[in-house]
């Protein structure tokens, strides 16, 4: 081989080692820090970004109106309830983004269905609990019962 060969062969081997050492540092970053969450405003809507869901119509008084994290990395996060599933787990596209290594990617899913709300596991690596009992089918829910995913407990209340 010439010397114009094997000085060749050195850069693209030290290019091919710079590229695999930044993407594991990419890796880790991401694992470090998590997904990055994005607040959006109402003005968002008029510069071309998705628009926020209109406002849902008023609950009854025994209905629930939102679900609240009462333990876990979480606890105190609350997200109104509306007339669509919420989707619980780690997954960025989860409707409530978990930061629980005990939660699968999409781990739960909340929904209404004939006026109640009611609570699916979707396939979760170490289940989805309400009270002691672990989910093999939906269950209805009511105000106040605690629903285990992971290691965060989360509660439909009033």
């Amino acid at each position: 081989m010439t010397e114009l060969a094997v000085t060749l062969l050195r850069l693209s081997y030290l290019v091919l080692l710079w590229v695999f050492v930044l993407g594991a540092l990419a890796v880790l970053r991401r694992d470090i820090f998590g997904t990055r969450i994005t607040r959006r405003s109402r003005g968002d809507a008029q510069r071309g970004r998705r628009p926020t869901p209109p406002a849902p119509k008023r609950p009854t008084r025994s209905t629930p109106t939102r679900l609240v994290v009462t333990q876990g990395p979480l606890t105190g996060t609350t997200m109104p309830l509306g007339p669509s599933a919420v989707v619980v787990g780690r997954a960025p596209s989860s409707t409530l983004v978990l930061d629980d290594d005990y939660s699968s990617g999409r781990h739960a899913r909340f929904y209404p269905q004939d006026g109640a709300w009611w609570v699916e596991d979707l396939g979760s690596t170490n289940g989805t609990f309400v009270g002691d009992q672990r989910l093999t089918q939906p269950v209805q829910l009511t105000a106040g019962t605690p629903v285990r995913v992971g290691q965060t407990i989360i509660e439909l209340q009033r």
